[in-house]
């Protein structure tokens, strides 16, 4: 356990044992003798709940919030006498799934337990602190997957509650659970306070390789002043260097467009296609991994090919979306295959790809709205691009932040 300033919790638990080994599994190998991964809400139900002792518990989660035998940590813990457990509160997609991207669960009664379930999604500030008051709450307890990626909102939906419990006085408790991605390094670019929105409110990088626990420490520090009383609840078992699959956990998609941990790995790239007017693969079988649009043939694949990227290939694809970007049209464009993942870059793979869809199809557009600067960060991917940049250009354009990022976040590494 990784305890604030304040010291909240303290004595409540063991520390986890992490040992240092090298960044050196294959692309496709698994850990030959994999420790099973304990969670944070694992470690906190071994340990009888004793950091929640006495307390009026509220949690933010969603269908992530799972146990190793898939029952959402709500059921389980409104059925110990040992947690006085007084309602849930639900993030973008909501508490139990129901909605879709940009949508939640709106005020509702849960009814498998009859808890109150709040709902979090664009709301901050005062407003989400009078929330935690109204529930009764005294402590707030956040246990959501994360894929690694600034603009995935469960992270600012995490900072946002900080503040409010802050705000309102509750005490704030993080349940830990594995980056996807790993948490090796980050990459990409660092956001522009400028162009904070939801998917980045903070300056940190567009692959930030922290798990949420981490995150929450960067947070309280850097940005919300040590003003949460602020505790974590480390995994046991997890290394920084590990992908979901050597974990032993189950992957519940922690939105309806991330169904495995092969599209968060694609995700912190492929998602800048969002701010252009080529599908995503939204509505397909492997969102992120899929890109295309009417009229692409197979020369973006050809051309992507030919920059001899790190760990991928491009596949020249055909695909028909059920909704989103040309529901019910087919496109063309190329599907991702990462063959060795320790040496693949989401970030620089999809600037390429931006790059290359550009040179060869003549009916690349950028978003009027110019979101693909919410999702970078700043104007620069794009402005660069427009000028005839080529990837390691604009790779290059960000390094000198990234590299002060990589300083402020070694401060805030739980794990080795």
């Amino acid at each position: 356990m990784s305890l604030s300033r304040r010291g909240l919790l303290a004595g409540t638990g063991t520390a986890a044992a992490i040992s240092a080994m090298p960044a050196s599994a294959s692309a496709t190998s698994r850990r030959r003798d994999p420790r099973p991964v304990r969670t944070g809400f694992d470690r906190l139900a071994a340990d009888g709940y004793r950091a929640l002792a006495g307390r009026k518990v509220g949690v933010v989660t969603n269908p992530t919030g799972v146990t190793r035998d898939v029952r959402h940590i709500v059921d389980v813990m409104h059925a110990d006498a040992r947690v006085r457990l007084v309602a849930a509160f639900g993030p973008e997609h909501g508490f139990r799934g129901t909605a879709q991207a940009g949508g939640s669960e709106g005020r509702t009664t849960d009814p498998a337990t009859g808890l109150p379930v709040y709902d979090t999604y664009g709301i901050s500030g005062q407003a989400l602190a009078d929330i935690f008051t109204a529930s009764g709450v005294d402590t707030v307890v956040f246990d959501i997957q994360d894929v690694g990626a600034r603009f995935y909102t469960y992270i600012w939906t995490l900072y946002d509650c900080m503040e409010a419990a802050a705000l309102a006085g509750k005490r704030f408790l993080v349940l830990d659970r594995p980056n996807p991605m790993t948490g090796r390094a980050a990459s990409g670019p660092v956001l522009d306070k400028a162009f904070a929105t939801f998917v980045g409110r903070e300056p940190i990088a567009q692959a930030h390789g922290m798990t949420v626990a981490e995150l929450a420490r960067l947070f309280n520090a850097e940005f919300l002043g040590e003003r949460v009383e602020l505790a974590t609840m480390t995994m046991s078992g997890w290394r920084r260097e590990d992908f979901y699959d050597a974990t032993a956990l189950p992957w519940v998609p922690p939105s309806p467009n991330m169904p495995t941990p092969d599209t968060a790995l694609a995700y912190a790239g492929t998602c800048m296609f969002e701010g252009t007017n080529l599908s995503e693969g939204r509505g397909t079988t492997r969102p992120f991994e899929l890109l295309g649009a009417e009229g692409v043939d197979a020369r973006w694949a050809a051309a992507a090919n030919a920059l001899n990227l790190p760990g991928v290939r491009f596949r020249e694809a055909y695909f028909t979306p059920t909704f989103s970007k040309f529901q019910g049209k087919t496109v063309g464009g190329v599907q991702l295959h990462v063959h060795q993942r320790e040496l693949y870059d989401p970030v620089r793979t999809g600037i390429a790809l931006l790059v290359t869809a550009k040179r060869v199809w003549s009916g690349f557009a950028w978003r009027s709205d110019h979101w693909i600067d919410k999702l970078t960060g700043s104007a620069t991917v794009r402005t660069m691009i427009d000028a005839g940049a080529d990837t390691d250009e604009v790779v290059h354009a960000w390094q000198d932040k990234l590299a002060a990022f990589h300083e402020t976040r070694g401060k805030y590494l739980l794990y080795r």
